[in-house]
C-alpha cells in the first residue's frame, strides 16, 4: 500500500509538471535570449550547452540509489556530483555572469534534477525498510510534517536568485561540517550517551549472523514495534531495546532540515542522519528508512515548488534514464546494508561527507577544488 501510494504521488507530480512545460519554456527562452549563447544545442536545448550521455547517467544513478538507500543520505549530493561535475553543468552555468538569468536557470535545473532522483530512491527505500521492520513510522511522519513548510518556503524565496558559485560554496560548507560532526560521534566521547543505539545495533548484527548460519531468526518480527504514540511522547522497541522521543522535536527539526535541503537542491538525508543519530539516538540500521520517508515528502513538495511555482525546466530524457538506475540501486541497498556493521555505515557517511565538503567548499569560494577532479 505504501509503495503504490508513493509511486502514484510521483507519477501524478510528473504529469502535472509536464502540463506546466510551456511556462518553463518561457523562462528558458527569456534566459537564452538575454545570454545569447552560441553552438550546437545541448542540455535543455541551450546552444553550446554540454552534450549529455544518458548511459553515464544511468550507471551513476545506480550508485546514487545504492548509497542513499544504504545510509539514508548523500543521494542528492551524489546526484549533484553527477550533474555538476561529471556532466560539467556546474562549469557551464558558471561561464555566464552572475547577473544573467541563464546562470540561475541552469543552477535551479540542477537542484530540481537532483531531487527527482532522490524522491524516487526515497519512495523505494521507505517501502523496503518498512517491510523489513527498520523504519520508525511515527518519527518519519513527524519529520515529514515539519518538512512540508520548509520545502515550499525556500524555493519560493530563492529560485532564480542564487548563483552557481554561491550554491557550490554553501553546499560544501554544510557537508563538511556534518562530516566533522559524525567523526566526533564515532569517538568514545561521542558514543558515551548512545548506549541504547549501540545495544540495539549489536543485537541486530548478532541476529543477522545467526540467520546467515541457518538459524531460525525472524528479523522482521524483532524489528520496530511502536508501544505508545501521543502528540508529546512516542515509545518503540527495536530488537528488544526501548527508545522514546517527543514528536514535537522532529517536527521542528524537519522544518529546518527541509528548508536547508531545498536551498541546496538535495534530499536532506545528510542532515537527517546526524539528527536521527544524535537527537533521536537511533542506530544506523533504523536511520536509512526513517530518513527516506521524511526525504520523500520533502522532495515531492520541493519539486512541485521549483517546477510549478518557479517554472524550472529539466531534461526529461536524462531524468528518465537516471530514474531507471535509481530503481536498481535502491532495491539493492536495503538488502546489502544489513550485512555492513553499524560503525562502518557511519564511516561511509563520514568519508563521503569530508570528500564532498572539501571539494565543493573550495570550488565555490576559491574557484578550484583541492581534491580531484580539480
Amino acid at each position: 500500500m505504501l509503495r503504490s501510494k508513493t509511486f502514484l504521488t510521483l507519477a501524478l507530480l510528473a504529469v502535472v509538471c509536464l502540463m506546466a512545460e510551456p511556462a518553463w519554456a518561457d523562462r528558458l527562452v527569456d534566459a537564452i535570449a538575454e545570454a545569447k549563447p552560441q553552438g550546437e544545442p545541448g542540455y535543455l536545448g541551450i546552444p553550446g550547452a554540454p552534450q549529455l550521455n544518458i548511459l553515464i547517467g544511468l550507471v551513476w544513478a545506480i550508485w546514487v540509489g545504492w548509497i542513499f538507500s544504504t545510509v539514508g543520505a548523500f543521494g542528492g549530493i551524489m546526484a549533484g556530483v553527477g550533474h555538476i561535475t561529471i556532466y560539467g553543468l556546474g562549469d557551464y552555468a558558471s561561464s555566464f555572469k552572475k547577473g544573467l538569468k541563464l546562470n540561475k536557470v541552469v543552477t535551479d535545473s540542477i537542484r530540481v534534477s537532483n531531487q527527482w532522483l532522490v524522491g524516487c530512491s526515497a519512495a523505494l527505500s521507505s517501502f523496503n525498510y518498512l517491510k523489513a521492520g527498520r523504519l520508525v513510522l511515527p518519527l518519519g511522519i513527524a519529520l515529514a510534517i515539519g518538512s512540508v513548510a520548509g520545502s515550499w518556503l525556500v524555493p519560493w524565496l530563492t529560485a532564480g536568485k542564487i548563483s552557481l558559485k554561491a550554491y557550490l560554496g554553501y553546499f560544501g560548507l554544510f557537508v563538511l561540517f556534518l562530516g566533522c560532526y559524525l567523526t566526533y560521534e564515532t569517538t568514545p566521547a561521542g558514543q558515551a550517551n548512545k548506549q541504547a543505539a549501540k545495544k540495539a545495533a549489536e543485537a541486530f548484527q548478532k541476529s543477522v549472523k545467526e540467520q546467515q548460519a541457518g538459524g531460525d531468526v525472524d528479523l522482521v518480527e524483532m524489528g520496530v514495534k511502536v508501544q505508545k504514540f501521543t502528540p508529546t511522547s512516542c515509545e518503540f522497541t527495536f530488537f528488544g531495546v526501548e527508545f522514546n522521543f517527543n514528536p514535537l522535536i522532529p517536527v521542528a527539526g524537519g522544518f529546518v532540515i527541509a528548508a536547508l535541503a531545498s536551498f541546496l537542491g538535495v534530499g536532506g538525508g545528510f542532515l537527517l542522519v546526524p539528527f536521527l543519530t544524535s537527537v533521536a539516538g537511533l542506530p544506523m540500521y533504523l536511520v536509512a528508512g526513517t530518513s527516506a520517508m521524511a526525504v520523500f515528502v520533502g522532495m515531492v513538495n520541493s519539486i512541485a515548488s521549483y517546477m510549478l511555482l518557479k517554472q524550472t525546466p529539466v531534461a526529461w530524457g536524462l531524468i528518465g534514464a537516471e530514474l531507471i538506475g535509481i530503481v536498481i540501486g535502491s532495491l539493492i541497498g536495503p538488502r546489502t546494508s544489513k550485512y555492513i556493521p553499524d560503525v562502518w555505515l557511519k564511516r561511509i557517511f563520514i568519508v563521503l561527507a569530508l570528500y564532498v565538503g572539501i571539494r565543493y567548499t573550495t570550488k565555490g569560494f576559491l574557484g578550484y577544488s583541492l581534491v580531484p577532479p580539480f
